[in-house]
């Protein structure tokens, strides 16, 4: 099948007893057991629960992994990829990542004994110059967030097996749908399943998804040890949503790289970062290894009192952070996704008081580009 009819028959006949289409809420905590020493193969929701098996296999699928894993956040899938570490391993992280990610790593990994150190992977030579003796893998972002650079995932896994690392993909801004880091050698991906993959900024969901089976079975062991598991109401509602992931995504990136196209010639704006613009440096990589350029982008203004005002005037697109569902949102980098970043290390990476990320969703695009048309306008 293809992904989009996989997408869509996601659980559908998974009741035989019934035949519902969709996948039924097992809303309970405990399961009976037939009698001493059997089981119905569910014991307990923390450890396993029908609705989330449901999801957890469909997306164990479509990433073309061994086993996937729902977890509480998009933070604690992967907090349990780092419980694969020991203390004093040493791990390479993208230079222009989440904030929520640096936060966990230099607040939470360090005080464990785990080391890290950002690191531009775009740039193949420089990260094999960063790695030690006791370096143990490489979490990539790509495209990063907020400033959208890509990294060669086949070059970077390439890199890593001649090292012996692990490779860790952070793919929630491309979603399965667009870029399948497993299939290019990847160890583990991980999703912020809050946002596309429910995509309609109604559940908070995290998912770790192992290449091998050996990691699969160590993260099942961490997902019922730390016991950071979602509850199958929020599964249901992600089952639900990745039903219409591939239409969602099709439609919100045509309207990107339309008004990627029409802000790179605002008069306002200094720089657009969108792979899916031609003059992006990462542009050819990204043909290369997705089959498309996603439906997030950031902008630069001219000037820093501009921020401000476009977030005070918009009207339809809302000013909130996350991203990935129907509702356009629009987010100011350095004041709330990046704020734990150093603002040393932020001036560095371009992460500026003039950057906002535009996570575009499925308003018409004349309507979009009006809103921020009056928006800037002086």
């Amino acid at each position: 099948m293809h992904l989009a009819t996989e997408l869509v028959q996601l659980g559908v006949g998974y009741d035989s007893k019934t035949g519902a289409i969709s996948t039924p809420i097992y809303q309970s905590a405990t399961f009976r057991h037939p009698a001493l020493g059997q089981s119905t193969g569910f014991e307990y929701s923390r450890t396993g629960n029908p609705t989330r098996q449901v999801l957890e296999e469909g997306l164990a699928g479509l990433e073309g992994g061994c086993r996937a894993l729902a977890l509480a956040s998009g933070m604690a899938a992967i907090t349990a990829v780092l419980c694969l570490f020991r203390p004093g391993d040493h791990l390479l992280v993208s230079e222009d990542l989440y904030g929520g990610t640096y936060r966990l790593l230099n607040q939470v990994a360090v005080p464990w004994g785990l080391e890290f150190s950002l690191v531009d992977t775009t740039d193949l030579a420089a990260l094999a110059a960063s790695i030690r003796n006791n370096t143990k893998g490489i979490f990539l972002e790509t495209p990063t967030n907020p400033l959208m650079k890509i990294t060669d995932i086949a070059a970077v896994v390439a890199l890593a097996r001649q090292r012996g690392l692990l490779t860790i993909m952070d793919n929630t801004f491309m979603t399965p749908y667009l870029q399948r880091p497993l299939e290019l050698g990847a160890d583990l991906v991980v999703h912020s399943a809050t946002k596309y993959l429910g995509g309609h900024n109604d559940v908070v969901m995290g998912i770790a998804i192992a290449a091998r089976e050996d990691l699969g079975e160590k993260l099942a062991f961490i997902q019922n040890t730390i016991g950071a598991i979602p509850g199958p109401q929020d599964c249901w509602l992600v089952i639900r949503g990745l039903k219409t992931l591939a239409v969602r995504l099709e439609r919100a990136q045509a309207s990107t790289l339309e008004l990627a196209r029409w802000l790179a010639e605002h008069p306002l704006v200094t720089r657009v970062y969108y792979p899916g613009l031609p003059d992006h440096p990462g542009h050819e990589i990204c043909k290369k290894q997705a089959s498309g350029f996603g439906a997030m982008l950031s902008f630069e203004v001219k000037h820093a009192e501009l921020v401000e005002q476009i977030l005070h005037r918009l009207k339809i697109i809302s000013f909130a952070e996350s991203l990935g569902g129907v509702e356009s949102l629009i987010t100011f980098p350095e004041r709330q996704t990046h704020a734990e970043i150093p603002a040393e290390m932020r001036l560095k990476l371009g992460i500026n008081d003039r950057l906002l990320r535009l996570s575009v969703g499925l308003e018409d695009f004349n309507d979009l580009k009006a809103d921020l048309e009056q928006a800037l306008a002086c």
